[in-house]
């Protein structure tokens, strides 16, 4: 499950962003004046800060070069409005990784913190070969071993197994998979990923009846254990 700060000093539209987030299963942390929000801000385990300009006790724009300075390398979407427009330059020199601008298009914002998380998770996160209990996996050369003997894994295996160990022990909900895996425009149901990790574990547990890598999180989605 993503965590996800909102730095924001208007409640009405602090109210909203987190409720919105909130049906999308994401775990919201939420701050409303920039000392506060640098503060909570400092947390590596969040996954993306939604940052306000206007804010009383610190501004939006020290707290993204201060966080910056700090060696804080979270996403950072800040909310503008209108009249800032010319300000959008210095936004990304200071160290803001997106812009939208208000009233924010909840679809918009979804999709664009979506992509920061994912494309963060990615750079961090990297791999090409990966060892958990008998398997083996080369993901560059798509190889994969169960006690050495061969796993016959198709391309979309190699990709959910991948993003599973790039979000080692997070709880994966069924939707998320179908967006990052499959995507918007070929969008099929949650039945499918269900199927997609039913054959997983058939293939790489032991017993894939009582599952020890690929665990089912109930009414949410699945998570992976090394």
């Amino acid at each position: 499950m993503s965590r996800l700060l909102i730095i924001e000093d208007d409640p009405a539209i602090q109210k909203a962003l987190q409720a919105s987030f909130e049906q999308e299963e994401f775990e919201i942390l939420t701050a409303s004046d920039g000392i506060e929000g640098y503060e909570k801000a400092q947390d590596n385990s969040i996954n993306c800060i939604i940052l306000d300009l206007m804010l009383p006790g610190k501004n939006g724009k020290d707290i993204c070069k201060d966080l910056r300075n700090d060696g804080i390398t979270t996403p950072i979407l800040i909310l503008t409005s209108k009249q800032e427009e010319m300000d959008k330059v210095l936004l990304f020199e200071l160290g803001a990784d997106d812009y939208v601008t208000k009233p924010p298009g909840i679809r918009e914002l979804h999709a664009r913190v979506n992509a920061l998380i994912r494309r963060s998770s990615n750079e961090k996160k990297e791999i090409e070969t990966y060892s958990f209990g008998d398997i083996k996996i080369d993901f560059k050369k798509q190889e994969a071993y169960k006690n050495k003997e061969e796993l016959k894994l198709s391309s979309k295996e190699f990709e959910i197994l991948k993003f599973f160990i790039q979000h080692e022990e997070e709880v994966i909900p069924r939707h998320q998979l179908l967006e990052e895996i499959w995507g918007y425009e070929v969008y099929p149901t949650t039945r499918t990923v269900d199927n997609y990790i039913l054959n997983l574990r058939k293939k790489i547990e032991d017993d894939p009846a009582s599952p020890k890598h690929l665990i089912t999180i109930h009414t949410t989605g699945y998570k992976f254990i090394k």
